[in-house]
């Protein structure tokens, strides 16, 4: 049986202790693996590790790390399909899928490439008499990413390249469910001429995640999972003065307007919906049929749920995989069971779903309920499950009321023919990122990533320019350089008054 080891100091370690984990393939519900737990001892080796590597790292030039960048980059481009059949074997999500979230980690790569540009600080010359001002920023230090199962690559590829190439040593604690793809990319990273102590993976579970919070040489945390695990996340962190990026759950809308390419939209929302199993922050969980689109939207959305491709991941022509765990699997097949108790019409049940050859994999099919209102638990939860709720409203102004009255504010999208309505849409909807005939809007990398509301812990969204000023610190400098044979008095008042 595989082990899969820690990631310190530039190589594979057991660590300090001998407790592990199963690691599953969601397809066959076999074991095909085994993580080590961590706990405060690895975390505290990792943070040496990672201070050590920093005194000589964020003394590196801008070239020297950028370089290291491209040639990463260009070591996930080669290896994307290797990494994509890890991902899908462990996580349960198709090859295709796993080689798209690569590419959408990869820009955020491509991104810090540019980052001399990025950094260029500001001057201001004789804002008062021989004097000049300017500024700088410099990193933080050794700095952490905890992140979820869902997107194995994506996620920590929007965290540590910004933190690496910014100056600062990284430690990450993957989801111990799917954390082969955190060894990969470390070993991607020593092949890309990174230097030893840099980039870290601790696997573990809660020992791990609280032993990273509290630990006093670690300057920042980002967190991206649930909104009740952000918010601890959030608080434990802060209370150990470090900054947090704490990205939590989502319950995403798309709103249907009468004046909608219904074929066009149904078409985006499933995918929208039934991509990765649903298991996405950024998933399409709830379809807002306005007015007359209510019938022949459900009609449509039926038959596009009807023709998905369900089964394992590695398998061409596979549109939707498993779910992670036997758990997961149950979650979302109860949920679906509730819906139909609490009033909900269950028009597609992906309950109960079998695949010849992996009749012991936890596949679920897709759903699809109607008439569901937002009293409903099928409304209200965060399923992360291949379920979509359709929900009717009269107007478009109904739909923003009941989106606004969500505790989540992750994302959204309108399908509309009008441009009157989207601009009335997204400068009323209270949603951190919203798309316009585009079922699921994540940003590029060149902007930041986050929600409203409980989908955002704080106020630090992740990678773009906020990631930037996240894992770095301003400083500004008044500088006078007087000639030698002049003196001039002190004063007590500021310079600019003189």
């Amino acid at each position: 049986m595989k082990t899969i080891q820690h990631w310190i100091d530039g190589s594979p370690t057991q660590g300090s202790t001998s407790d592990t984990q199963p690691v599953f393939n969601p397809a066959t519900g076999a074991e095909q693996a085994r993580v080590v737990l961590g706990g405060t001892a690895d975390v505290d080796t990792a943070v040496a590790a990672a201070a050590k590597a920093f005194e000589t790292w964020s003394e590196s030039s801008l070239s020297q790390r950028t370089q290291v960048m491209f040639n990463f980059r260009q070591l996930l481009v080669e290896h994307e399909e290797e990494l994509g059949r890890i991902i899908s074997a462990e996580h349960g999500k198709t090859v295709d899928d796993a080689r798209g979230e690569i590419t959408r980690g990869r820009e955020v790569v491509e991104y810090v490439c540019g980052l001399g540009d990025v950094l260029k600080g500001s001057f201001s010359d004789q804002v008062s008499r021989g004097i000049d001002v300017h500024n700088f920023r410099q990193p933080l230090g050794v700095v952490a990413g905890i992140t979820p199962f869902n997107f194995p690559a994506m996620v920590p590829l929007w965290m540590h390249p910004v933190a690496i190439a910014t100056g600062n040593t990284f430690i990450l604690k993957p989801s111990e469910r799917d954390p082969s793809a955190a060894n990969f990319v470390a070993d991607l990273y020593k092949k890309a001429g990174l230097p030893d102590g840099v980039f870290n993976v601790v696997h573990g579970g809660k020992d791990a995640v609280d032993a990273i919070l509290t630990h006093p040489g670690i300057e920042a945390v980002s967190f991206v999972g649930s909104t009740p695990i952000a918010k601890y996340v959030h608080e434990q962190a802060t209370s150990h003065g470090k900054r947090v990026q704490a990205l939590g759950g989502a319950k995403n809308h798309a709103v249907v307007l009468p004046d909608a390419d219904l074929e066009f939209a149904a078409n985006h929302i499933t995918a929208g919906a039934y991509g990765s199993a649903g298991e996405r922050c950024m998933a399409v969980s709830v379809a807002v049929a306005v007015g007359d689109a209510a019938d022949a939207l459900a009609e449509i959305l039926e038959r596009k749920a009807r023709e998905v491709k369900v089964g394992p991941g590695d398998k061409p022509g596979v549109e939707m995989g498993p779910l992670v765990t036997k758990a997961a699997q149950e979650r979302v097949e109860n949920a679906v069971g509730t819906a139909a108790t609490q009033g909900a019409t269950v028009v597609v049940d992906g309950r109960g779903l079998k695949i010849d050859g992996h009749e012991e994999g936890f596949f679920t099919g897709p759903s699809l309920l109607d008439h569901v209102t937002a009293e409903m638990d099928a409304y209200k939860e965060e399923l992360f499950g291949p379920v979509l709720a359709i929900v009717r409203a009269d107007s478009l102004d109904e739909a923003i009321d009941l989106i606004n009255a969500n505790p989540y504010g992750n994302g959204t999208a309108l399908f509309t023919a009008s441009g009157e309505a989207a601009r009335r849409f997204q400068r009323n909807i209270k949603v951190g990122m919203i798309g316009i005939n585009v079922p699921v809007p994540v940003p590029m990398s060149y902007y930041s990533f986050g929600g409203w509301k409980d989908s955002l812990i704080g106020d630090n969204p992740i990678h773009g320019p906020e990631g930037i000023r996240f894992y770095t610190r301003p400083k500004v400098v008044t500088t006078r350089w007087p000639q030698q044979s002049q003196q001039v008095a002190a004063g007590f008042n500021f310079p600019t008054s003189s």
